[in-house]
């Protein structure tokens, strides 16, 4: 999702070459922990971590992994499978650990413009994919290389909530009869991504600690030219593809080309994470999680090996649930018992 898919990080690290042999990976450290040393481990439902994790682990081709997911499709009593074939490790790679929050939003349009349906929801133009850095948001939707060429999936009534369904990278669009269409990541324009409520923090407008996605669309709304300069301030845009085959009841599509699951899926740096990886989540601060998640999704601004980002589901309620999350923890990586060893052995 956002800003979110990585098909070459994916391949990669499916193909097990999880990019922590490399040089720039030096200094990283590995810990194997027992699932004692887990906090909550005991109470969590690891049926439905097992049921997650079986939705994409098939896609994973590392001899490693694909031994598990045959083994999972076996009904095993979920908590013995995850506790025999897997040994807990904490990556560090130096940095914080820091847990956020997205969701899918839904806004409203329809497939034709109308003076209220005047915000075009656009599918990714053949040179975009060619040329990278391409145009700056304020390019495209300023200038003319847009128009006239059929790459509008929709038209949305409000830009700024069409500016927050490129930072999620996926979304739902109601349209007027009632029906709805589903859109996700087809791509970017190659610039790279700035945020904005960080700029907010840099002028002076709020404290770091008062920054959210609703306050960053109040303040825009209520600041209409200024805040249309906000938000070219992040020249990074999204393109789209509908995706409405996915059913109403599934969650949007990850990074792993599946449905991701509410408060199940967790978007990581496939860096350090194989996608597809049953991930420990303790995330401490309001409201404290202790949940077995599945590494299903990526973000361009998750980076490292405790930076990880918490799908919390579809709509405004979900919205503002993701909005507010930006706390500390830990994240432990469950790995096959023979690649977790062979990690450490590479160590030293």
């Amino acid at each position: 999702m956002y800003r979110r898919i990585r098909r070459a990080a994916l391949v990669a690290v499916a193909a097990g070459s999880i990019a922590m042999a490399n040089n720039a990976m030096a200094d990283v450290r590995y810990e194997v922990l027992s699932f004692e040393k887990l906090d909550g481990w005991e109470d969590d439902d690891h049926a439905a971590a097992l049921a997650v994790f079986r939705n994409t682990c098939q896609d994973m081709d590392d001899p490693d992994w694909r031994a598990l997911c045959a083994y999972a499709t076996s009904d095993p009593d979920p908590k013995s499978f995850f506790e025999l074939l897997f040994r807990p490790i904490l990556i560090d790679d130096g940095s914080e650990a820091m847990f956020t929050g997205y969701f899918e939003p839904e806004l409203d349009g329809s497939l034709s413009p109308s003076p209220r349906y005047a915000h075009p929801v656009y599918a990714m133009p053949p040179e975009a994919k060619e040329i990278s850095p391409w145009l700056t948001r304020q390019q495209i939707l300023d200038g003319d290389a847009m128009t006239g060429r059929g790459l509008e999936i929709a038209w949305v009534d409000d830009p700024v909530e069409l500016f927050f369904l490129q930072i999620q990278g996926s979304g739902r669009i109601r349209l007027p009869d009632g029906r709805s269409i589903r859109v996700g990541y087809a791509g970017a324009n190659g610039q790279p991504y700035r945020s904005v409520g960080v700029e907010l923090v840099r002028r002076g407008v709020y404290e770091p600690h008062q920054v959210s996605a609703q306050v960053i669309k109040n303040w825009v709304r209520r600041n209409p030219d200024d805040g249309a300069r906000l938000l070219y301030h992040n020249p990074s845009y999204v393109f789209f593809r509908e995706v409405s085959e996915v059913p109403a009841d599934k969650g949007p599509l990850g990074a792993m080309n599946r449905s991701i699951t509410t408060l199940r899926t967790v978007a990581v740096d496939p860096a350090f994470v194989p996608l597809g990886a049953p991930v420990w989540i303790e995330k401490d601060g309001k409201g404290p999680l202790r949940r077995l998640m599945i590494a299903q999704d990526t973000g361009s601004a998750i980076k490292g090996s405790q930076r990880a980002d918490i799908f919390f589901g579809t709509g405004d309620r979900a919205g503002r649930a993701a909005g507010r999350l930006r706390d500390p923890g830990r994240m432990i990586v469950l790995m096959p018992i023979q690649r977790a060893f062979a990690l450490l052995s590479e160590d030293g």
